[in-house]
């Protein structure tokens, strides 16, 4: 069974930076899927944050636009976001999700949320003020 593995979170100061990593375990085809950090609040619904295909083709939320950066690294089966100038209200337990990238030759990006079929554990981001 494929897992992600979400590492990296922590308690940063506002206007700090923040790198996480998502690994995803052997037998992960990369290539197959469409890469995505989410983040979740208590009490609210998850808000994908950006995505990325192996092409590369990046997707941001507005939220994100500007302060984060997402990367992979195919050959690592590894995603990364970057945060920087972060914000308390960036505060939120961070996911990593995998979505099939095709369905028969047809490229979904960004998928429709419902298409994430593979998810991490998640990972605490806590932006003191």
């Amino acid at each position: 069974e494929v897992q992600l593995v979400e590492s990296g979170g922590g308690l940063v100061q506002a206007g700090g930076s923040l790198g996480l990593s998502c690994a995803a375990t052997s037998g992960f085809l990369f290539g197959d899927y469409i890469m995505a950090w989410f983040r979740q609040v208590p009490g609210k619904e998850r808000e994908e944050i950006a995505c990325i295909s192996t092409h590369p083709i990046t997707y941001y939320s507005d939220s994100a636009k500007g302060r984060f950066t997402i990367s992979s690294d195919a050959a690592k089966n590894t995603v990364y976001l970057h945060m920087s100038n972060l914000k308390p209200e960036d505060t939120a337990v961070y996911y990593c999700a995998a979505a099939p990238a095709y369905q028969g030759d047809t490229l979904y990006f960004p998928p429709a949320t419902d298409r994430y079929q593979i998810w991490g554990q998640g990972t605490q981001v806590t932006v003191s003020s």
